[in-house]
Order: C-alpha cells, then structure tokens, then sequence
C-alpha cells in the first residue's frame, strides 16, 4: 500500500459471522448483504468457506460475479482439495483472495491436528505454494496466533511470506489475548521476520474477554494494516471485533491513532440493519454505535447538556454513521414523493418502484394507527418488503380470540398457491393457535428453534418486529415481519420463514417439492 496508515477492513461477516450457533443466511440474504458491504467501502468481503457445504459454495460463486469494488475472499484448510473449490467459487471474479489456514499452538497442533511442528512447516510449504499457484493474492493464518510459541510463530509467517502470502493474519482464536500482549507479538513479528516488509500483518480477533476491538486496535497501533471484523460483531461464541467500533474508534480519536479506511461510515446503520434482518438477531439497545440508545439521551443532566452543545454528551454525530436525529417526520398526509425522499435520506436511494409502493402502502396503514411514525418504523417497513420472497403463501385475514377463562383461538385464511384455504385452531396462547393454523392449511413438518419479539420504537402503538427461525432436515430459514399487532406480525413471520422453506426445497429437492405442490401440500 503506498499510505501506510491505510487500514484495509476485511470482513468475515457471511463467513465466521455465520458460525453463530442460529445466524445462518440463505443466498438470497446473502447477496443483499455483499451489496450493502460493497457499496459501505469493505475492502475484503470473505464470502464463504466453499468446501464446507454446497451452500456456502454456491454463495461465494454468486457473490463473486456481482461485487463491483471489494473483492470476494473464500476460505480453505490446508488441502489441495479445500483451495480447489475456492478457486473454483471465486475464478469469476477480476480479482479474489484464497484464504488459507492452519493451527500453530502446540496445543491445537497436538490435540487438533495431531501433527508435529515440522509436519505443519511441511504443510505450510505445500499448501501456500499450491494456493499461489491460482492467485497472486494469498491470505496465511496461523490458527491459535496468540497462544502459539514466538519463535516457531515467526518461523511459520517468513515461510508462509517465502511461498508466495501476501497478507499474513494473526488471529486470536479464542480471544485469550489483552492488548498489550498482542501488540508485543505484532512487534515482535516486525522486528524478528526478515521479510515481513513483503507482506501485509492482518489481526483477527474474537471477543470473548470482551476485547476483541480493543485488542484490534492494538495490532494496529503495533504496526498490522488490515483488521478483519464483522458487522453487530457477531460470529463464534462471544463474537467477533465488531467493523463499526474499530472503524468509528479511528474516526473519532485520530489524534491518537492517525489511520483511515475507505468505509462510508454513513452506511454503517443500514449494514447493522440489513445483517440483523438476515441473521433475525436483535442489535442489543446499548450497543456501540449502532444499538437504538447509542445516540439517546433520557437523563436530565445529559438533555440540557445536549441542548446546549451537544458535544457535551456525544463524541460523534448520529449522522456520521446514517442515523437521523429527528424523530418524527413522516405522518398520514404525507405523499409519496415525500416517502421516497425519505427513503433516500434512510440510505435506500436504491431500492426499486415496487418496493417503494409495497413500503408505501403499509406507512399509510401505519400512520393511521399510529401518533408518531419514527425513522425506525420506516425503516422496518422497508425492510420488510425487501427480504420478502416469492410467496407461495400469503395471510389473506386472521382474527384472535384471547383472554381468560376461555381457549385462545385463531381464525385464519390463507392464500396457498393462489386458492384461499380457512381454518380455525385452539392452542396454548394465540401465537400457538396461529401457528397450528398454519400448519393446518399448508402441512409441514418444521422445528420451531426461536421466536423473538421486540418493539421497533416505544409506546404502546409501537411497531412488533418477529423473528422466527424454523429447522427441517438441517434447511433453516429465518422469518421476519413488522406490524403494531404483534399476533399479525408472527403470523407473518412464520409464513415468511415457510417461504423461504418452500424455496430451499424447490432448488435442493426440485421433484419431491413437485410432487407436494401437486398433492397442494
């Protein structure tokens, strides 16, 4: 790189992100995702682990042919049988990156690999050699980076260099380092490997102790120029370092660390939205920079300081990371010029005619039902419509009987394959009489692994976002949807997973999913 304070941000997002135990996406969802991350400015977009399932395969293939600036990673153990499909799932793009590992802690070399020392030098000699051979851009990680022995870490990272990686990580795999620890091993890399100035040192760090950004940062003081990270910090266990913390930490105290990065920090809201659409995992309310109470103030105290200058209480602008400080400002007498406009200002400048006036059609709704339309229940609506599938199934009407002393009842009609099928089912509470509804007018077997609640923006007309997750013979989907009736937004929510279902079935199991759709199953 000629600025040597140039941060490359490598994200592992649809990659260690998705190793969350229930976070996983569908291609479609993924590739909504690579385009939000290609338009942010994310440098490196590891889309996959290409050997693992025919999924992940078939996601780096299709996000390799759509990026238009970063540039698409896939991820491989050291096999020739692991690079071979990473190459064959990126070879369609102008540029891609082979990422290739191995562990170096005796612990995992004895008790993982079962491999000595020199076996693993061996391996690193073959298998970078042989990655190097389809791309000049090779990525090397030393599995275990922090827990492994100095000397023999170096030795490994002048070899990996030798063979032809040009960027060399240092993970922290189980998020055992502190700061000051890491940045002595980044120190010593650079001081001890004698041609470390060929390569770029890169820092992968999880969060377990909570130190994943922190620990980041001190890599990159030490002298690592790219930082691999993932959007809500999620991934493994306790996450990953999260991208919107360890970019805005730079930002905002580039007094103290003088770098830069070529994300559009404006987009970092929509990003934190789009994947938590995708995963159906709530951003926590005090989460850095991109939790709903990141940018608002309730204490006494902190309002008359904001009053008066609002540096009092805020580091940063809300709008430096796309998020508008007005509450309230879309209402039933807008029009939709005005809505589209919103829109824009939201960040989906892009979106297309059909999704505006789908969006638009549920605001009018909204805003007759409720006082205060917030830029959260905007955005809700507009998320919803675009993760919207191609419904083979539809919620034409429901009516909920609830209450004491009585049954909890559903009354539901249903558009299944364009003919409306009714049906009427008790349960143990509402969302269990719908549920069983459901599954009376369109029979499937599913496991119904979460289903979450939470209100997009406060009061009691406030806006239900459901997420529900289902499982079938290891397919899992995940169902969104947004209404002020939370039982409408489950329903919603599940017929958006079974949707999603239906269309993993059609593309994995193409004539079982016939022979169902002509028994009008």
């Amino acid at each position: 790189m000629e600025d040597k304070n140039r941060i490359i941000i490598f994200d592992t997002t649809m990659r260690d992100g998705e190793q969350s135990p229930g976070a996983s996406m569908s291609l479609e969802e993924k590739i909504q995702i690579s385009r939000v991350f290609d338009e942010l400015g994310i440098d490196i977009i590891e889309a996959g682990f290409p050997i693992a399932s025919p999924g992940d395969f078939e996601a780096v293939t299709a996000i390799s042919k759509i990026l238009k600036k970063s540039i698409p990673a896939g991820l491989d153990r050291h096999t020739k049988k692991d690079i071979d499909a990473c190459h064959e799932a990126l070879k369609s793009a102008k540029k891609f990156r082979i990422h290739t590992f191995i562990s170096t802690s005796s612990l995992h070399m004895k008790h993982k690999l079962n491999k000595t020392p020199e076996q693993v030098i061996e391996s690193i000699k073959e298998h970078v050699t042989y990655a190097r051979k389809f791309t000049d851009d090779v990525e090397w990680s030393c599995e275990d980076g922090t827990r492994t022995d100095m000397d023999f870490m170096c030795k490994t990272v002048e070899l990996a260099i030798k063979c032809g990686a040009k960027t060399i990580n240092i993970p922290d795999t189980v998020g055992y380092t502190v700061p000051s620890e890491f940045k002595k091993i980044i120190e010593t890399l650079k001081n001890k490997v004698p041609n470390i100035d060929k390569a770029i040192l890169s820092v992968h760090c999880h969060n377990d102790l909570g130190l994943a950004v922190a620990n980041s940062l001190a890599g990159v003081s030490a002298g690592a120029r790219q930082v691999e990270c993932t959007i809500n910090g999620i991934g493994e266990r306790a996450g990953n370092a999260a991208l919107e913390e360890i970019v805005m930490a730079m930002k905002t105290r580039s007094d103290l660390m003088p770098f830069k990065t070529g994300i559009n920090t404006k987009l970092i809201s929509k990003a934190s939205k789009t994947v938590s659409n995708a995963t159906g995992f709530p951003v926590q309310f005090n989460k850095a920079i991109v939790g709903k109470n990141a940018f608002a103030h309730e204490s006494g105290i902190h309002q008359d300081g904001m009053l008066k200058n609002r540096n009092t209480y805020e580091i940063m602008t809300p709008e430096s990371v796309g998020v508008k400080k007005t509450s309230l400002v879309m209402g039933k007498h807008s029009g939709r010029h005005a809505f589209k406009d919103k829109l824009s200002d939201l960040g989906y400048a892009g979106v297309t005619d059909d999704v505006i006036q789908t969006a638009f059609g549920k605001f009018k709704i909204l805003a007759d039902k409720k006082k205060h339309v917030y830029d959260e229940d905007i955005i809700a609506l507009v998320d919803d419509s675009l993760i919207k599938e191609s419904n083979v199934i539809n919620l034409k009407s429901l009516k909920v009987f609830a209450g004491t002393g009585e049954p909890q009842k559903a009354e539901m009609t249903l558009e299944v394959y364009g003919d409306l099928k009714k049906a009427s089912e008790t349960g143990d509470g509402p969302v269990d009489a719908i549920f069983k509804c459901i599954k009376k007018l369109f029979p499937h077997e599913v496991k119904l692994q979460l289903y979450q609640v939470h209100a997009v923006t406060e009061g009691t007309d406030a806006q239900a976002t459901v997420s529900v997750r289902i499982e079938e013979k290891g397919k899992t989907t995940v169902g969104q949807a947004a209404d002020t009736d939370t039982l409408v937004a489950s329903a919603n929510a599940y017929l958006n997973a079974l949707n999603k279902l239906i269309i993993k079935r059609e593309k994995t199991a193409p004539e079982e999913y016939e022979q169902e759709r002509m028994k009008g199953i």
